[in-house]
């Protein structure tokens, strides 16, 4: 089995922060794709296309429902 005895001793908002702080990782690498592979085989692009801004919208509920509970 899996031994995590290791981390008794990181206290739960420790846990919380650094949880948090890999969904802001996240983001900042979404927010590093290029343009050009989110539009790349759409002839007419629109703002609802931009694949960035769905990630980072459902990273943002993530992270709001995270940091609440």
């Amino acid at each position: 089995m899996l031994n995590f005895d290791w981390l008794k001793d990181v206290s739960p908002a420790a846990a919380k922060w650094v949880f948090l702080g890999l969904f802001i990782l996240s983001g900042l690498l979404v927010m590093l794709i290029p343009k050009a592979y989110i539009y790349e085989g759409i002839k007419n692009p629109r703002w609802w296309h931009n694949l960035k801004l769905w990630a980072l919208g459902v990273l943002a509920i993530i992270f709001t429902i995270y940091s609440i509970f």
